[in-house]
């Protein structure tokens, strides 16, 4: 008996996630905890289980992802941004609503590097003129 295993990788941020979705009964694993447990807040669970709903697949995969970096909201978005592309390369029909939803989409937002002559990466030293 050959399951069918889909893997896909999400990032938001300086998160990485590594997704794997099996077909089950719609469990959600993070790093070898339930995600609820994982993630402690139940708007991070709804964020990924939104994916899900858009998709009309609740029950049907369980969800294994592995995650590092970032904090816990940009991990949670970046297991969200993965699962899409799981299910995306699983389904192809659902890129259309999945796209349209926003979950395929990218987020490149990151902390800008420190330059030097600058105390953060755009905060000047205090001008004197005299």
């Amino acid at each position: 008996m050959a399951q069918t295993m889909t893997m896909a990788t999400g990032r938001r941020k300086t998160a990485v996630a590594r997704v794997r979705i099996v077909p089950g009964s719609g469990r959600i694993t993070v790093n070898g905890k339930d995600a609820k447990e994982y993630f402690g807040q139940d708007l991070l669970v709804q964020a990924i289980q939104d994916v899900l709903r858009v998709a009309q697949s609740e029950g049907r995969w369980d969800v294994i992802a592995k995650v590092e970096g970032g904090g816990t909201v940009a991990q949670a978005y970046a297991v969200r941004h993965g699962l899409a592309r799981a299910i995306q390369s699983e389904v192809p029909e659902l890129r259309t609503p999945l796209k349209k939803a926003g979950f395929l989409t990218r987020d490149p937002r990151m902390k800008e590097r420190r330059k030097y002559g600058l105390k953060k990466a755009r905060k000047a030293p205090q001008y004197s003129k005299r």
